[in-house]
């Protein structure tokens, strides 16, 4: 990349500017695909928060590839977008993810997500082909590995469209399991549904000890708001809870860990990733 050419942040992408230096157009072309084709940033995006990803970079080089062998840019638009996808239609994501196609697999995810939204791609394709997966499992058909590769290829697609934002907001946000819960999918999805929001947020990831938790809460400068994951009973920690509010915080709780447990006055339940992400962002 040219000297000045830098992105806003590592983790949140880079500027129009930065990426016509680096492929060599002007800005003024690059908007224009934006506007017409869809290639880069989502259009309804805060303007601060239009970053391009490195997976718009390489669409963008894929395009000139084929203009400058001839294409006009809405046919290398197109052909680089590839086919639309229908909304929810997980038959060929499935048939992918049974031959172990990482690739196909990833193509398909993407462009849910970026004609649908994170929310939509989640609650109306992956959650159903996941679904199917385990019926299948439950009928004795071995396939976790088809399971852990879809997940692989659902987080690192998200990672790719939405990354991580810089969390800036008033209110920091926390996203963890809880200590001993290893589902960290779920709260990967909200991460990257509050990112599509221009929403930062801290996180932990998978079986976050309490104490460890709270370690987190004190380096900040001001009181956070937390979403702990529970996918079972068993790890529906109510020292995780504790350590939460002890630290002064707003303290959310997600996943059918929780169902069944009395929580502390002041604990917000969460019933879906989009409510979460309307109360989060």
């Amino acid at each position: 990349m040219p000297a000045g050419s830098v992105p806003v942040s590592d983790a949140a992408g880079y500027t129009v500017r930065a990426v016509a230096e680096r492929l060599g157009i002007p800005t003024a072309t690059l908007r224009s695909w934006n506007r017409r084709y869809n290639i880069g940033p989502p259009q309804d995006r805060p303007g601060k928060h239009r970053l391009y990803t490195e997976a718009d970079i390489s669409m963008l080089q894929r395009m000139l590839t084929l203009i400058r062998a001839g294409a006009s840019p809405a046919g290398a638009a197109a052909t680089v977008r590839g086919p639309a996808p229908t909304l929810g239609e997980r038959e060929s994501l499935l048939a992918a993810a049974f031959a172990l196609d990482t690739s196909a697999v990833s193509s398909r995810l993407e462009a849910h997500v970026r004609a649908f939204g994170v929310v939509d791609t989640w609650d109306l394709l992956c959650r159903p082909a996941f679904a199917d997966i385990v019926d299948r499992q439950l009928g004795g058909e071995g396939c976790i590995d088809v399971e852990h590769l879809l997940s692989w290829c659902v987080i690192s697609v998200l990672q790719r469209t939405n990354p991580p934002s810089v969390p800036d907001a008033a209110t920091p946000i926390v996203l963890a399991c809880t200590s001993g819960e290893t589902h960290s999918l779920p709260l990967e999805v909200l991460r990257a549904a509050l990112a599509e929001r221009g929403a930062g947020a801290r996180m932990l990831g998978a079986d976050v000890p309490a104490a460890a938790l709270a370690d987190t809460l004190a380096r900040s400068d001001r009181p956070a708001a937390i979403l702990l994951w529970s996918q079972q009973e068993s790890t529906a920690l109510t020292s995780a809870v504790r350590a939460g509010l002890d630290a002064g915080a707003r303290v959310l709780v997600g996943g059918p860990g929780w169902e069944a447990v009395l929580l502390p006055e002041g604990v917000e339940r969460i019933d879906s990733l989009l409510d979460a992400a309307d109360r989060l962002a």
